[in-house]
């Protein structure tokens, strides 16, 4: 089975919570390169962060699920007032 990347972070709270987000939609996601990235200071940005993958059937689906994640994460912060006055 050929595991496609749909999502990479520096984060591994930001990776995990992708992962189950995808999970909980009923993709097959696979959490990557997450203890290498926590070692060493810096090793992170030289892999290339936490990689999501899922079967390559999914691929489609599942990043247009994270680019929604991601837009909807996005139009959240924009709108949240900065002080109640």
């Amino acid at each position: 089975m050929t595991l496609e990347t749909v999502f990479s972070s520096f984060s591994s709270a930001e990776a995990q919570m992708i992962a189950a987000r995808l999970e909980t939609a009923g993709f097959h996601p696979t959490v990557t390169d997450e203890i290498a990235s926590m070692s060493m200071d810096g090793y992170s940005m030289a892999t290339g962060g936490i990689r999501i993958k899922v079967p390559h059937k999914e691929k489609e689906g599942a990043r247009g699920l994270v680019e929604s994640l991601l837009s909807e994460e996005s139009t959240e912060t924009d709108q949240v007032p900065l002080s109640k006055e």
